[in-house]
């Protein structure tokens, strides 16, 4: 039986996240990806050693960046000491937002029960997904993966007793999502383009009360697997199945002998309730605002869910830097 984590352990993880929020702020509008996102990494891995947990991490930075770091896949985190746990860290969903002073960056990690997590193809990028609230979440079938945009809202708006004019649908602006956003349009539903952030987006999706109704289209499967963890925490729901962008990675995937077909829920992804996630505001969202600098003094906000109790805890903190 899997190791259930201490109900300490969000606040350890909470300082993660805040850590790697203020390394990355010092990066806002620099322009400087490489330098902000190494800063960030540096943060997390020195305040994941901290720990007192025996985590390993599931998708690491090597699939995200191209390049390793010491956050890779299967790396030991923690002290060693305390509860065995899967861990997926992202220091910064978002680093183009930051370095060009975009709002809607965040940093974020989520930890399970030692092998509760699914680990994906290590050369797995991409994945399709659907992510609702927990008010939604009985609408959220698996036909929805592969029906037409308009049929999946109107089960989304039924449920939600509005109309579909007046739901909102988070989608990354990329090429791909042409079709997807023309048949939006076509409905009448509102559209959240978010140029990046598409863990942050599907969290806008999954929390209740930030305007954003659902998130539909193609993203990180890293950024897929944090984001199950928030999901699963606040009682949503997801469907997520892997969407080779190329040819390479689809014989990456049909190699590693994983069903590209299959279609996953969030109990597939995260399959434990005892899941905790954090995440902290770089630039300011619609969830967190962004963090702030006077002097030797840094404000931050952050959010820390708890899966077991349901949990969500919205959190302003205030830290002393020497500098």
């Amino acid at each position: 039986m899997p190791e259930v984590p201490s109900k300490n352990v969000g606040l350890d993880l909470l300082r993660v996240t805040e850590a790697a929020a203020v390394a990355a702020g010092r990066w806002i509008g620099l322009g400087n990806p490489h330098g902000a996102h190494s800063t960030a990494t540096m943060a997390v891995t020195e305040m994941l050693g901290s720990i007192n947990i025996n985590g390993q991490i599931i998708i690491g930075e090597e699939g995200r960046l191209g390049e390793h770091t010491a956050l890779d896949s299967g790396t030991t985190v923690g002290t060693g000491i305390g509860s065995a746990l899967d861990v997926v860290v992202d220091p910064i969903d978002g680093t183009k937002l930051v370095v060009n002073g975009l709002p809607g960056a965040i940093s974020l990690v989520g930890v399970a029960p030692r092998g509760t997590m699914w680990t994906p193809p290590p050369d797995a990028i991409y994945m399709d997904k659907i992510v609702v609230d927990r008010e939604a979440a009985e609408a959220l079938v698996p036909e929805c993966m592969d029906a037409p945009a308009a049929w999946t809202l109107a089960l989304v708006a039924r449920v939600k007793n509005k109309p579909v004019r007046d739901l909102t649908v988070v989608v990354l602006n990329r090429p791909r999502h042409h079709d997807l956003i023309e048949e939006i349009r076509a409905v009448g539903a509102r559209i959240l383009l978010r140029s990046e952030g598409d863990a942050e987006g599907a969290l806008e999706a999954a929390i209740s009360g930030t305007g954003a109704d659902i998130l539909m289209g193609i993203g990180g499967v890293s950024e897929g697997v944090i984001a199950a963890c928030a999901v699963k925490a606040v009682g949503g729901a997801m469907l997520a199945r892997l969407s080779p962008q190329s040819e390479e990675e689809e014989n990456f995937v049909r190699e590693a002998d994983v069903d590209g077909e299959r279609i996953r829920n969030c109990q597939d992804l995260v399959a434990s309730d005892d899941v905790f996630f954090a995440a902290t505001g770089i630039t300011s969202s619609r969830l967190l605002k962004s963090i702030r600098y006077e002097g030797k003094h840094v404000e931050t906000h952050s959010l820390l869910l708890r899966g077991e109790t349901g949990t969500i805890r919205f959190i302003q903190a205030e830290h002393i830097i020497d500098e």
